[in-house]
């Protein structure tokens, strides 16, 4: 599903225009971004699921084509773990 069919989807599903659905999904976007922007980023929606920012440790890896070692460095990423009502409806 593409970000325009899920707009698509909540203006339906809500009745409401799809401007009113895409600027509710930006808004809950940008909500989920600046809570995982700060130290101990979470996001919980219980019975859907959790976004969690988890740092990534520096490690090593290889070049396919020379098979040079390489350092890859630290970041932070982003795991979502689906919650219960979630994996059992799927």
């Amino acid at each position: 599903m593409t970000k325009a069919e899920l707009i698509e989807q909540m203006a339906k599903d809500a009745g409401i225009s799809k401007t009113a659905a895409a600027a509710a999904l930006a808004s809950f976007m940008t909500g989920v971004t600046k809570a995982l922007k700060k130290k101990n980023g979470k996001v919980t929606l219980v019975g859907f699921g959790t976004f969690k920012k988890v740092y990534r440790k520096t490690r090593k890896g290889r070049n396919p084509q020379t098979g040079e070692v390489i350092k890859i460095k630290g970041k932070n990423v982003v795991k979502f773990g689906a919650g219960k009502k979630l994996l059992d409806s799927i």
